[in-house]
């Protein structure tokens, strides 16, 4: 989104963030006003309702997402003995609907988020600490609870993430008698060879959103870069790099108005033998392209030894302050609940996303090997917000704008980071 954007794919992202498809606009102009917010969510208002029923907003839409989380809700409500109203909000319409019940005091009783977003939530106090209403967060790993994490405080737990990899058409990989990179010198020579007729070598998102930044990240942290300082030469490296398979003719101009979703099409389509995505592309490879051969590899570093470090994608459940302190507690039982091992596991099977606590990573990763190369990358990944915090989503945009003037504009990598490092102060 990822963050973000899926298709959801911010998504985040997913974009994705997992990443999903958003308005960029409105949630980023929204985002502000949550500070003059903060005191509007935590009195006592209208939000919780009936004490038997617990009111849950999240944006999953799409059939596999939908049916497992109404599932599973609906199994550890009855367990803790509540039945669940569930409100699914349009992902680009998510933070403006929290502010206008931040605003009305009618937040619900547990909300999900894409991960990027938590940190501006709980900024304006409209989220309660996890760990305050006496949930365990042990067993996750810090990268993930990072992802949930406001100034040392816990306020959202992720069952599941995702993060990208690099997808390799094999039919065309052993046409060309090449390999799967490993390395970006590899990546460019590979994308070189698989290029013919009308088909790319390589397909990436370098769209102006989130989603560009979170397709972007794995070659910048891979190469040293960092979100704290753009204007160093191992940020503009990745940039060049992006820049040489462009001006190479190995990506195709058009990745700076691909989302995840179009660069996911073209590797369908045959159009792009390689792509950089995520795992909940998995099922709709398997059922719109089953004559497809393919891979999924970690993408590739700078050198040889390198770790390949990408972003930590995926949706986090938070309780709001809602001003019924005995509900939250109802709320933080079920949450621990529906969070659990064996919960994380039976919704990453269905969702195609890895489960969140380390030892279910695991066992998850031998039952489903078409998803072992998410489980090792997610081992490694990194949360968007633990450095930056609230000053992530500026950032950002720096990045995905310095892009679009390197791939659009044809302004070097250097100049281009350097001047989005200037536009942040």
């Amino acid at each position: 989104m990822s963050d973000q954007l899926r298709t959801s794919a911010d998504h985040s992202p997913v974009p994705g963030f997992r990443p999903r498809r958003r308005s960029v606009g409105a949630a980023a102009l929204a985002l502000p006003g949550l500070l003059g917010l903060a005191a509007c969510g935590g009195s006592g208002d209208a939000a919780s309702g009936d004490p038997g029923t617990v009111r849950v907003v999240d944006y999953y839409n799409t059939p596999a997402d939908d049916t497992v989380i109404q599932d599973t809700l609906e199994a550890v409500g009855t367990e803790v003995g509540v039945s669940i109203s569930r409100e699914k909000v349009p992902g680009d319409q998510l933070i403006q609907k929290v502010l206008q019940m931040s605003s009305s005091k009618t937040l619900p009783d547990l909300l999900m988020l894409d991960n990027p977003d938590l940190q501006e939530i709980a900024k304006s106090g409209a989220l309660a600490p996890l760990e305050d209403l006496g949930i365990d967060t042990s067993g996750f790993t810090q990268e993930i609870l990072d992802a949930g994490t406001y100034e040392g405080k816990v306020y959202g737990l992720a069952p599941t993430v995702n993060t990208i990899a690099l997808f390799c058409n094999t039919a065309l990989l052993k046409e060309a008698g090449v390999e799967a990179p490993t390395t970006w010198d590899e990546l460019k020579e590979t994308a070189a060879a698989l290029t013919k007729d009308d088909t790319y070598g390589i397909a990436f998102s370098a769209i102006a959103t989130y989603e560009g930044t979170w397709q972007f990240l794995p070659f910048m942290w891979s190469n040293g870069g960092d979100e704290t300082d753009l204007a160093t030469e191992q940020v503009a490296g990745a940039g060049q790099l992006w820049a040489d398979l462009v001006a190479e003719g190995s990506a195709s101009k058009a990745v700076v108005n691909w989302g995840q979703g179009d660069v996911i099409d073209q590797f369908k389509a045959g159009k792009a033998a390689m792509a950089v995505n995520g795992p909940w592309n998995i099922s709709g490879l398997q059922s719109d392209a089953p004559d497809l051969e393919w891979e999924v590899v970690t993408i590739p570093v700078p050198t040889e030894g390198a770790d390949s470090v990408a972003p930590l994608g995926g949706e986090v459940w938070t309780i709001p302050q809602t001003g019924d302190t005995e509900k939250q507690k109802k709320v933080a039982e079920l949450l621990q609940k529906f969070v659990s091992p064996e919960n994380q596991l039976a919704m990453g099977a269905a969702r195609s996303t890895i489960p969140a606590s380390t030892e279910a990573a695991a066992t998850f990763g031998k039952e489903h090997p078409e998803l072992a190369t998410f489980v090792e990358q997610v081992s490694t990944a990194r949360a968007r917000t633990a450095k930056l915090g609230p000053e992530w989503p500026t950032t950002a945009k720096a990045i995905y704008t310095a892009n679009q003037q390197i791939l659009v504009d044809g302004a070097a990598p250097e100049q281009a980071f350097a001047d989005a490092a200037d536009s942040l102060g």
